[in-house]
């Protein structure tokens, strides 16, 4: 990827007095909630510097983005999704990829999204409409991804996801995503939350196992309500990124009831692997007749442009 440059002087200043971007994947409750708190104030920056995306663009993508890096504590060994949301509304949808390395890329599927009138609110519902929100899942050595998909029409890219993981896993699942914007519509806070309720091991047994399922029934509910009420409860993530706020204060602060205890540290970032030399590759074993109509018709040096991360290439025809 070529790494695009942010050039506002007073956003990059404002960048530096922010905690570094991190995320935070954490245990709770005795092991029976697990979470992760993504700090991504430069994350979704870059994300919006390397397609040159409007205010609007922003909003969807950065949380479409944000969402596919929370889908990181769910994946397993080496793995890659791609989250795949079509929709009818003028945002048309988007794609984004994960892997289990700790990075993110995608795009919209309309960079220009059609607005008729100034916009009150940042509900999205208008622009996304309803369809269906996919998650293709390759790991290494498969030969082909798992694919899954669920209807959508909540407006809400957060809420969408965990329909599909509360559906696909059976485990109470909860996603939230937060973009604070200054008054020049400039990204100075954005984050995430994660959270899954995880099933009870062990079983009973004897007489007292009916008994004791009831009993367990009623504990679940009550786990999973009162973490509900926590998740419900949370700050803006983006404007607490923006005010500086911590990961640690976060967690520790709204979920101390449930004893929390940050396990794992990562990095996540807005990349792309693509290279010059990936594209030369690819384009020196098209089919014979299309290399031939490309040095015959295209201009000199190609441009290439990576959809993934809007990286853009120049290949001379002389490399072909």
């Amino acid at each position: 990827m070529i790494k695009a440059e942010i050039k506002d002087l007073e956003l990059l200043e404002h960048l530096r007095s922010l905690p570094k971007d991190e995320m935070a994947i954490f245990v709770m409750a005795e092991g029976r909630i697990r979470g992760a708190f993504f700090h991504g104030t430069r994350f979704v920056n870059q994300a919006r510097a390397q397609h040159n995306l409007g205010i609007l663009e922003t909003m969807v993508f950065g949380q479409a983005t944000l969402c596919g890096a929370l889908m990181l504590p769910l994946m397993k060994g080496k793995e890659h999704s791609t989250l795949r949301y079509e929709v009818d509304g003028p945002a048309e949808g988007f794609s984004v990829e994960v892997d289990s390395k700790g990075t993110v890329r995608g795009y919209l599927f309309n960079e220009h999204i059609p607005v008729e009138k100034p916009l009150e609110n940042w509900d999205l519902k208008p622009f996304l409409g309803s369809g269906t929100l996919s998650v293709s899942t390759i790991h290494e050595g498969d030969k082909n991804p798992y694919t899954s998909s669920v209807s959508v029409d909540s407006g809400n890219i957060a809420m969408d996801l965990a329909s599909y993981y509360n559906q696909s896993e059976q485990l109470s699942s909860a996603f939230n995503t937060g973009i604070q914007l200054d008054k020049k519509g400039r990204v100075i806070g954005a984050g995430g939350l994660f959270l899954q309720i995880m099933p009870e091991t062990g079983g009973k047994r004897g007489s007292g196992a009916a008994k004791s399922s009831s009993a367990d029934k009623n504990a679940d509910q009550d786990l999973i309500s009162r973490a509900e009420m926590a998740f419900k409860t949370a700050p803006s993530i983006g404007q607490w990124f923006s005010e500086k706020g911590t990961i640690e204060d976060f967690v520790y602060g709204l979920f101390r009831e449930f004893k929390p205890t940050i396990a794992v540290r990562r990095n996540v970032t807005f990349d792309c692997p693509c290279t010059e030399e990936s594209y030369l590759n690819y384009i020196k074993h098209l089919p014979a007749d299309q290399l031939a109509d490309i040095k015959k018709n295209d201009p000199d040096p190609l441009e290439v442009v990576c959809r993934n991360c809007g990286s853009v290439y120049h290949i001379p025809l002389s490399k072909l």
